[in-house]
């Protein structure tokens, strides 16, 4: 074997190892060799390889008969590192409480990545009901006040080429079609604040904001209130902490 063909053999395994390790962070549990072969389409010989590599190595475990397999604790450990060492959530942590403080509500900093977003800090509501979010879970960003947030700092045209024209539909409430959401955009972009109206999760309202320390924006906060507990001065409390958090967290991100 060449040293090309070496080297486009070992491009492959890592891009099968990745493409591995997103299936098993997307489903959680455990998953049968065959079912996993089945979703990732490779040689069910060399997938039952990888896996086992991946399993002495930390990055996948494996039930007590050895025969299913799902995410490890290596994969845990460098997710943390990630959010650890990132300077914008250590930048954002003293406006992260205060906003918590002044709202009484679940706040939250989350990232655009492709056409979701993922969380990457939390903090939880004072509250008895309350939503529970953890960090890194990731979500439609068509479908959060925050991914509205981000998506409004993209032209219509970007937008347009980032998401497919019908998009996945959460709950009864959730804009499944493209130009609608556009046309929200336009409305986000007027107001500088997005609103997700139990479009992700029944029950519960999400107001979130851009942190536009980067042109278009990456990352963005927001605070999410049982409908129940919402009334109209409560809404304009929340709206009013997310400016002053926005205004706050902005000089701070913007030398990162």
């Amino acid at each position: 074997m060449s040293a090309a063909e070496t080297g486009g053999s070992q491009v492959k395994s890592a891009v099968r190892t990745v493409e591995l390790l997103e299936y098993f962070a997307h489903r959680p549990g455990m998953h049968s060799l065959s079912s996993v072969q089945e979703a990732v389409g490779y040689p069910k010989s060399s997938l039952y390889m990888l896996l086992r590599t991946l399993a002495d190595l930390g990055w996948v475990e494996t039930d007590g008969t050895g025969t299913r397999y799902g995410i490890g604790v290596r994969a845990l450990l460098v997710g943390t590192s990630y959010v650890d060492g990132d300077e914008v959530v250590a930048a954002a942590r003293p406006t992260l409480d205060r906003l918590s403080d002044d709202t009484t509500e679940t706040i939250h900093l989350a990232r655009l990545d492709g056409t979701d977003v993922v969380y990457l800090a939390t903090r939880q509501s004072q509250h008895y009901l309350r939503p529970f979010t953890r960090v890194g879970r990731r979500l439609p960003a068509h479908s959060t006040s925050l991914g509205k947030a981000l998506l409004a700092t993209y032209s219509d045209d970007q937008v347009r080429a980032m998401l497919p024209p019908a998009l996945a539909q959460l709950t009864e409430h959730t804009l499944t079609d493209r130009e609608q959401l556009i046309e929200e955009l336009h409305t986000v972009r007027e107001q500088g604040y997005a609103v997700d109206r139990e479009e992700n999760t029944l029950g519960l309202r999400c107001f979130g904001l851009a942190v536009p320390y980067r042109t278009p924006a990456r990352d963005a906060i927001s605070c999410s209130v049982p409908v129940a507990r919402l009334t109209p001065a409560h809404e304009q409390v929340i709206k009013d902490a997310l400016f002053d958090a926005r205004d706050r967290l902005t000089p701070a991100t913007r030398r990162l």
